[in-house]
């Protein structure tokens, strides 16, 4: 594990000053080259090559953010996530080798909030990274800011200062990216909202080579809220349907 020498005494004026993210990733050239990215964006980092190792140091660190391989030494990053996410919530950004829709599917459900498939740009990832802080710092605003009652489209009910979610009068457990996704969906029932739109809207994020990663919460939420919920309109995105009246 490698420990940057960044002093964290709250001075930096950039905009990830102190903020602090843990790498976990065992090829030591991309490991590098993140950390090396990160800091020069302004982040506290530290490093952990392999699965344990990644769980004590999350433990002991308390990071803002975790940027998490799949495949690692020891036990995979599926276990890291479940294992840091049982300590305490923190968002996830998970790598993986393979474009494989599974790998993500699982990912997201155990907690990531979003992924990246290599090869990747140094940009890009900064550029996720500052997002997923982004909406930490919102959620906790919403947090703060209770709104009036709970938007109800017929079993599904949505509870914006609380950020639960029922189906059926059953909780449901949403990550918080699709806790926004959903909430993005709802604010426009019924409306057909395109992957762009929900990328700019959920994830700040402007450029269509994420649309992917929108189709993967999409499929991530529907298993969670049902199927039949979210209609998808080919070429264009995703509607949330509701009861007629």
């Amino acid at each position: 594990m490698e420990q940057t020498h960044t002093a964290h005494n709250g001075t930096a004026a950039t905009p990830g000053a102190q903020r602090r993210v843990l790498v976990v990733e065992d090829d030591t050239t991309i490991m590098d080259a993140i950390a090396t990215r990160l800091r020069a964006e302004g982040f506290v980092v530290q490093t952990a090559g392999d699965g344990p190792s990644a769980v004590d140091t999350a433990e002991a660190w308390q990071p803002d953010l975790l940027i998490l391989d799949i495949m690692l030494p020891g036990f995979d990053g599926l276990e890291v996530c479940r294992r840091v996410q049982a300590q305490r919530p923190v968002p996830v950004l998970m790598l993986t080798a393979r474009d494989d829709e599974t790998d993500m599917l699982v990912g997201l459900g155990v907690g990531a909030d979003d992924y990246m498939t290599k090869p990747f740009s140094m940009r890009e990832l900064a550029a996720r990274v500052h997002v997923l802080l982004r909406r930490v710092e919102r959620a906790a605003v919403a947090a703060s800011t209770p709104r009036s009652g709970i938007l109800r489209l017929g079993e599904l009910e949505i509870d914006h200062a609380q950020r639960r979610v029922r189906v059926r009068s059953e909780d449901v457990h949403l990550t918080p990216t699709e806790f926004d996704l959903l909430v993005c969906l709802a604010n426009t029932p019924r409306a057909v909202l395109s992957r762009e739109q929900l990328l700019a809207e959920v994830w700040d994020w402007a450029d269509a080579s994420g649309t992917r990663t929108v189709d993967s919460h999409i499929k991530a939420l529907r298993r969670k809220i049902g199927a039949e919920r979210i209609r998808t309109v080919h070429g264009v995105g995703y509607a949330l349907e509701t009861p007629t009246p």
